[in-house]
């Protein structure tokens, strides 16, 4: 029997079969012994062992189209990720990072910014210039007041969509006003430190309509990128591409060389500081991995 893995908490995935429900499953040893871990998203082969109680156990993983770790979620076809412009701030090295791990999965990408119900005009265009070329689908939306909601879900419709960002950005409530049945736990925020809670504490699929779903996953703090190298970097900033081409030296970082045409559309503000500045605080770290590995 075929399913699709809709929710996996504490070793127990939930599996949904079409015209018979959901299925409490564990998976078989033999995912550990090859070191395969299910994730949600994933089609799987499940052998029931009691129908009557729906259990049953996962013998097979069905080919995936796409995988991601942080996120854990498989066969998505695109991610949303939500931020929100003010309380609490974004972090925009948190964002590229986001970002760069979406473009090592080929992954389109929405970044929709939320909040914008208590931001000023100014905060808001700031964002929109510092990635309005970054090669993905920018937006503002209050999910308080149910701005922009309905421009979210038609990019949402007909697609697998993992929907992830930081803690207290306002997840669940964009996730209550597209699927009101789902009731997600919205999170308070701390007035102290201006972070929420982590009220997202596993991967779950939502069904939002007629081949669209999204795929809850659990607030972040940070990612590793330490797997692309620093030479690699510039790659996942499709800004730098026009320009990086017309670079004195052949593989110029765009760091401390002269005639650097990068550098210079960062000066004349064709490129966002921001994201320039993202770019160096990322390869130093990343040449300092290599340098101490």
């Amino acid at each position: 029997m075929q399913g699709k893995i809709i929710k996996g908490i504490a070793g127990f995935y939930y599996v949904h079969v079409e015209r018979k429900g959901i299925y409490e499953c564990k998976a078989k040893g033999i995912f550990r012994k090859d070191h395969i871990k299910p994730l949600v998203g994933d089609d799987v082969v499940i052998d029931v062992l009691d129908e009557a109680q729906m259990l049953g156990h996962i013998s097979g993983i069905l080919p995936r189209r796409s995988a991601l770790l942080r996120p854990a979620v498989a066969n998505v076809d695109q991610a949303l990720i939500l931020f929100a412009i003010v309380k609490p701030n974004p972090n925009f090295n948190l964002l590229d990072r986001f970002l760069i791990r979406m473009g090592r999965q080929d992954l389109p990408t929405i970044i929709c910014f939320n909040k914008q119900d208590i931001a000023s005009v100014q905060e808001k265009e700031a964002l929109r210039k510092a990635y309005e070329t970054c090669g993905c689908h920018v937006l503002f939306i209050s999910a308080l007041e149910n701005e922009g909601v309905e421009e979210v879900r038609e990019l949402l419709s007909g697609m697998t969509t993992t929907v992830a960002g930081p803690s207290g950005v306002g997840k669940s409530s964009l996730i209550n006003r597209l699927s009101p049945q789902a009731k997600m736990e919205t999170g308070v925020i701390s007035e102290k430190i201006e972070r929420g809670r982590h009220t997202t504490r596993h991967s779950e699929i939502i069904a939002l309509g007629e081949g669209t779903y999204i795929v809850d996953t659990p607030g972040f703090t940070s990612l590793d990128i330490s797997e692309i190298t620093k030479e690699e970097l510039g790659l996942y900033y499709p800004e730098f591409g026009s320009y990086a081409s017309s670079c004195k030296f052949r593989g110029c970082a765009h760091i401390s060389e002269p005639s650097c045409r990068v550098k210079e559309a960062v000066e004349a503000g064709a490129i966002s500081q921001v994201r320039y500045d993202n770019y160096r605080v990322l390869y130093q770290e990343l040449k300092d991995i290599r340098r101490y590995s």
